[in-house]
Protein backbone atom coordinates (compact mmCIF):
# COMPACT_ATOMS: atom_id res chain seq x y z
CA UNK A 1 0.00 0.00 0.00
CA UNK A 2 1.47 3.34 -1.04
CA UNK A 3 1.39 6.65 0.80
CA UNK A 4 -0.95 9.11 -0.92
CA UNK A 5 0.51 12.64 -1.06
CA UNK A 6 -0.80 16.11 -1.87
CA UNK A 7 2.01 18.49 -2.88
CA UNK A 8 1.71 22.25 -2.32
CA UNK A 9 4.44 24.53 -3.73
CA UNK A 10 4.07 27.82 -5.59
CA UNK A 11 7.54 27.96 -7.17
CA UNK A 12 7.43 26.14 -10.51
CA UNK A 13 10.99 24.79 -10.45
CA UNK A 14 10.75 23.64 -6.83
CA UNK A 15 7.32 22.13 -7.47
CA UNK A 16 8.50 20.10 -10.45
CA UNK A 17 11.62 19.03 -8.57
CA UNK A 18 9.60 17.81 -5.63
CA UNK A 19 7.07 16.09 -7.86
CA UNK A 20 9.90 14.29 -9.64
CA UNK A 21 11.36 13.07 -6.34
CA UNK A 22 7.99 11.83 -5.12
CA UNK A 23 7.09 10.19 -8.44
CA UNK A 24 10.32 8.17 -8.39
CA UNK A 25 9.57 6.75 -4.94
CA UNK A 26 7.61 3.49 -5.36
CA UNK A 27 6.11 3.79 -1.87
CA UNK A 28 4.54 7.20 -2.66
CA UNK A 29 1.72 8.32 -4.97
CA UNK A 30 1.12 12.01 -5.75
CA UNK A 31 -2.64 12.48 -6.00
CA UNK A 32 -2.79 16.29 -6.33
CA UNK A 33 -0.45 19.22 -6.90
CA UNK A 34 -1.44 22.79 -5.94
CA UNK A 35 0.27 26.17 -5.65
CA UNK A 36 -1.83 28.17 -3.15
CA UNK A 37 -3.26 27.89 0.36
CA UNK A 38 -6.94 27.77 -0.59
CA UNK A 39 -6.26 25.17 -3.27
CA UNK A 40 -4.40 23.06 -0.70
CA UNK A 41 -7.38 23.09 1.68
CA UNK A 42 -9.70 22.10 -1.16
CA UNK A 43 -7.40 19.31 -2.36
CA UNK A 44 -7.15 17.82 1.13
CA UNK A 45 -10.93 17.89 1.60
CA UNK A 46 -11.43 16.25 -1.79
CA UNK A 47 -8.70 13.61 -1.78
CA UNK A 48 -8.06 13.01 1.95
CA UNK A 49 -4.37 12.13 1.50
CA UNK A 50 -2.12 10.32 3.95
CA UNK A 51 0.43 13.15 3.87
CA UNK A 52 0.64 16.77 2.74
CA UNK A 53 4.04 18.04 1.59
CA UNK A 54 3.85 21.83 1.63
CA UNK A 55 6.05 24.87 1.28
CA UNK A 56 5.96 27.13 4.31
CA UNK A 57 5.14 30.18 2.19
CA UNK A 58 2.67 30.38 -0.69
CA UNK A 59 -0.14 32.62 -1.92
CA UNK A 60 -2.16 34.49 -0.90
CA UNK A 61 0.19 36.15 1.64
CA UNK A 62 3.43 34.18 1.20
CA UNK A 63 4.14 34.29 4.94
CA UNK A 64 3.38 31.13 6.93
CA UNK A 65 0.62 29.35 5.01
CA UNK A 66 2.25 25.94 5.43
CA UNK A 67 2.30 26.19 9.21
CA UNK A 68 -1.26 27.55 9.33
CA UNK A 69 -2.44 24.73 7.11
CA UNK A 70 -0.77 22.18 9.40
CA UNK A 71 -2.53 23.67 12.44
CA UNK A 72 -5.87 23.57 10.63
CA UNK A 73 -5.36 19.98 9.53
CA UNK A 74 -4.59 18.96 13.12
CA UNK A 75 -8.24 19.82 13.83
CA UNK A 76 -9.92 18.80 10.58
CA UNK A 77 -7.80 15.79 9.52
CA UNK A 78 -6.03 14.66 12.72
CA UNK A 79 -4.68 11.39 11.31
CA UNK A 80 -3.01 13.04 8.29
CA UNK A 81 0.72 13.76 8.26
CA UNK A 82 2.23 17.10 7.23
CA UNK A 83 5.77 17.77 6.02
CA UNK A 84 6.60 21.49 5.88
CA UNK A 85 9.59 22.48 3.77
CA UNK A 86 11.30 25.85 3.99
CA UNK A 87 14.44 27.67 3.01
CA UNK A 88 14.55 29.20 6.50
CA UNK A 89 16.30 27.53 9.44
CA UNK A 90 14.64 29.89 11.95
CA UNK A 91 13.43 27.60 14.77
CA UNK A 92 10.42 29.87 15.38
CA UNK A 93 8.71 28.30 12.36
CA UNK A 94 9.31 24.82 13.76
CA UNK A 95 8.04 25.98 17.16
CA UNK A 96 4.80 27.13 15.54
CA UNK A 97 4.45 23.87 13.62
CA UNK A 98 4.84 21.75 16.76
CA UNK A 99 2.75 23.82 19.18
CA UNK A 100 -0.07 21.28 19.04
CA UNK A 101 2.25 18.27 19.27
CA UNK A 102 4.90 16.68 17.10
CA UNK A 103 2.94 13.60 16.04
CA UNK A 104 2.86 13.20 12.23
CA UNK A 105 4.73 16.45 11.64
CA UNK A 106 8.05 17.20 9.94
CA UNK A 107 9.99 20.39 9.24
CA UNK A 108 12.73 20.16 6.61
CA UNK A 109 14.90 22.65 4.78
CA UNK A 110 14.56 22.85 1.01
CA UNK A 111 18.21 21.95 0.62
CA UNK A 112 17.11 18.39 1.47
CA UNK A 113 15.82 18.21 -2.10
CA UNK A 114 19.42 17.35 -2.95
CA UNK A 115 18.96 14.17 -0.89
CA UNK A 116 15.76 12.59 -2.23
CA UNK A 117 16.01 9.58 0.09
CA UNK A 118 15.86 11.84 3.14
CA UNK A 119 12.80 13.68 1.86
CA UNK A 120 10.99 10.46 0.98
CA UNK A 121 11.92 9.01 4.37
CA UNK A 122 10.36 12.01 6.12
CA UNK A 123 7.11 11.63 4.17
CA UNK A 124 6.91 7.95 5.05
CA UNK A 125 7.76 8.66 8.70
CA UNK A 126 4.95 11.17 9.21
CA UNK A 127 2.51 8.85 7.45
CA UNK A 128 3.21 6.46 10.33
CA UNK A 129 2.66 9.18 12.93
CA UNK A 130 6.35 9.92 13.45
CA UNK A 131 8.18 13.23 13.54
CA UNK A 132 11.23 14.67 11.78
CA UNK A 133 12.97 18.01 12.38
CA UNK A 134 15.89 19.15 10.26
CA UNK A 135 19.03 19.16 12.45
CA UNK A 136 19.99 22.62 11.20
CA UNK A 137 16.76 24.01 12.63
CA UNK A 138 17.73 22.76 16.06
CA UNK A 139 21.28 24.18 15.93
CA UNK A 140 20.07 27.60 17.05
CA UNK A 141 18.60 26.08 20.19
CA UNK A 142 21.89 24.61 21.33
CA UNK A 143 24.30 27.37 20.31
CA UNK A 144 26.18 28.69 23.26
CA UNK A 145 25.51 25.57 25.35
CA UNK A 146 28.90 24.02 24.62
CA UNK A 147 29.64 20.88 22.64
CA UNK A 148 27.88 18.52 25.04
CA UNK A 149 24.22 17.96 24.33
CA UNK A 150 22.03 19.30 27.16
CA UNK A 151 20.00 16.10 26.83
CA UNK A 152 22.93 14.26 28.40
CA UNK A 153 22.05 15.96 31.69
CA UNK A 154 18.61 14.32 31.88
CA UNK A 155 17.88 11.29 34.03
CA UNK A 156 16.35 8.16 32.42
CA UNK A 157 12.95 9.06 33.87
CA UNK A 158 13.23 12.62 32.52
CA UNK A 159 13.97 11.13 29.09
CA UNK A 160 10.81 9.02 29.42
CA UNK A 161 8.76 12.09 30.29
CA UNK A 162 10.27 14.09 27.42
CA UNK A 163 9.49 11.29 24.95
CA UNK A 164 5.86 11.42 26.09
CA UNK A 165 5.83 15.22 25.72
CA UNK A 166 6.98 14.78 22.13
CA UNK A 167 3.75 12.97 21.32
CA UNK A 168 1.72 16.00 22.40
CA UNK A 169 0.44 14.56 25.69
CA UNK A 170 -0.49 16.89 28.54
CA UNK A 171 0.75 16.26 32.09
CA UNK A 172 -2.22 14.10 33.07
CA UNK A 173 -1.80 11.87 30.01
CA UNK A 174 1.94 11.56 30.64
CA UNK A 175 1.23 10.55 34.23
CA UNK A 176 -1.19 7.86 33.07
CA UNK A 177 1.22 6.51 30.44
CA UNK A 178 4.17 6.29 32.86
CA UNK A 179 2.15 5.30 35.94
CA UNK A 180 3.19 8.44 37.84
CA UNK A 181 1.29 11.10 39.74
CA UNK A 182 0.65 14.39 37.98
CA UNK A 183 2.72 16.09 40.68
CA UNK A 184 5.67 13.80 39.91
CA UNK A 185 5.34 14.56 36.19
CA UNK A 186 5.33 18.30 36.90
CA UNK A 187 8.50 17.89 38.97
CA UNK A 188 10.23 15.96 36.19
CA UNK A 189 9.17 18.53 33.58
CA UNK A 190 10.49 21.41 35.67
CA UNK A 191 13.77 19.51 35.95
CA UNK A 192 13.88 19.03 32.19
CA UNK A 193 13.30 22.73 31.55
CA UNK A 194 16.01 23.73 34.02
CA UNK A 195 18.60 21.32 32.58
CA UNK A 196 17.84 22.36 29.01
CA UNK A 197 18.13 26.04 29.89
CA UNK A 198 14.48 26.77 29.15
CA UNK A 199 13.29 27.93 32.58
CA UNK A 200 12.77 31.54 31.45
CA UNK A 201 10.81 30.70 28.29
CA UNK A 202 7.02 31.03 28.13
CA UNK A 203 5.28 27.74 28.80
CA UNK A 204 4.38 26.62 25.29
CA UNK A 205 7.86 27.41 24.00
CA UNK A 206 9.46 25.49 26.85
CA UNK A 207 7.61 22.35 25.90
CA UNK A 208 8.12 22.69 22.16
CA UNK A 209 11.81 23.57 22.38
CA UNK A 210 12.38 20.59 24.66
CA UNK A 211 10.61 18.40 22.11
CA UNK A 212 12.73 19.85 19.28
CA UNK A 213 15.90 18.88 21.13
CA UNK A 214 14.49 15.41 21.74
CA UNK A 215 13.59 14.92 18.10
CA UNK A 216 16.95 16.19 16.88
CA UNK A 217 18.69 13.60 19.05
CA UNK A 218 16.79 10.89 17.23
Amino acid sequence: MTVRVVLAEDNLLAREGLRSILDRAPQLTVIAVVDAYDDLLAAVDEHRPDVVLTDIRMPPTSTDEGVRAAARFRRTHPSMGVVVISQYDDPEFALALLEDGSRARAYLLKERMSDPAQLVSAVVEVSRGGSVVDPKVVDALVRGRGTRSPLALLTPREHDVLAQMATGKDNAAIAAALVLTVRAVEKHINGIFAKLGLAEEREVHKRVKAVLLHLAAG
